[in-house]
């Protein structure tokens, strides 16, 4: 694996306001070391707020709104938690469009905390393993996931999707985690595209 695994790729990060701040600098650092582009898309209007700790953080300006992307546009896509800004996506229809086309195409997929739940809103779960905040399991496994409780386990990858508990100590392993996961996934689709090539 080069120092850069993800150079040139386009990853979308999907916020609203009130997202945990941490979970998404530290993603969005990460994967500009990695070579990666990374993107902020939300129903917000030019800026965002984040939420750190108990009250309101940083305002990030939005790259794209939410209604004019396309998975097609993007390779990968992190889903930070939230309370707030999972429950403001989870009531825009374009949530479930862009999360259901990269979960349709196998692209990797990377979920924290509450963005899990964000999963469910998209339908796609059923036969799924994942973990997250607690607080959505109810939720999640109505979708038709299995739920990941094992004392310990902070997160858990399901081929190209991973999922991860939402404390801010996890934060670190989430992030190197998510690396290995969307180097894998950029791997699985370059050959799933060369198979198809090949058959053609």
């Amino acid at each position: 694996m080069t120092d850069q695994p993800l150079a040139g790729k386009a990853v979308a990060i999907l916020i609203a306001n009130g997202f945990e701040e941490v979970e998404m600098t530290e993603a969005q650092r990460a994967l500009l070391r990695a070579g990666a582009a990374p993107k902020i898309i939300s129903p917000e209007q030019g800026l965002v707020n984040g939420w750190h700790g108990t009250s309101w953080g940083h305002y990030f300006p939005t790259d794209k709104q939410i209604g004019e992307v396309l998975a097609a546009d993007f390779d990968l896509l992190v889903l930070p938690g939230g309370e707030r800004s999972v429950a403001k996506l989870a009531a825009n229809p374009h949530t479930r469009r862009i999360i259901g086309s990269f979960m349709d195409a196998g692209k990797g997929v990377a979920a924290i905390n509450h963005g899990v739940q964000l999963l469910a809103v998209a339908q796609r779960l059923k036969g799924r393993t994942v973990t997250g905040n607690e607080a959505i399991r109810e939720t999640v496994e109505a979708a038709g996931a299995t739920w990941v409780a094992e004392e310990g386990q902070n997160m858990n990858i399901d081929r190209q999707l991973l999922t991860a508990r939402g404390p801010e100590e996890v934060v670190p392993e989430f992030i190197e985690t998510m690396l290995r996961v969307f180097a894998d996934a950029i791997e699985y689709r370059r050959q799933l595209q060369a198979e198809k090539a090949a058959a053609a």
